[in-house]
């Protein structure tokens, strides 16, 4: 699963919330329409090297289990057993919710 993959250096491995099947409404969207959530949990930190090599793990903002809010446009798609992630640069990530 998810665990499979080490983000290298400030990057993160999330997997978005899933997006809404209607609007308020009542009208339900096809796949097509739905806009990308930008509500993510963070699977995973990176392993905290800087370009110089220097260890910078104690650094990150987040953790593992955190919901955050993420940058629409943001981040390289992964797939990884059937689950659609996400590896996105930690300044990607525009605030924790909660």
């Amino acid at each position: 699963m998810a665990n499979t993959i080490t983000p290298l250096g400030r990057r993160v491995l999330v997997k978005r919330s899933s997006s809404e099947e209607k609007t308020a409404g009542g009208i339900f969207l096809p796949d097509t329409a739905k806009e990308k959530p930008q509500e993510a949990e963070v699977l995973a930190l990176g392993t905290g090297k800087d370009d110089e090599g220097k260890n910078v793990a104690d650094l990150f903002t987040v953790k593992k289990g955190d919901k955050v809010l993420i940058s629409k446009y943001g981040g390289t798609e992964v797939k990884v057993g059937g689950d659609d992630l996400l590896i996105i640069n930690e300044t990607d990530i525009l605030g924790i919710i909660g």
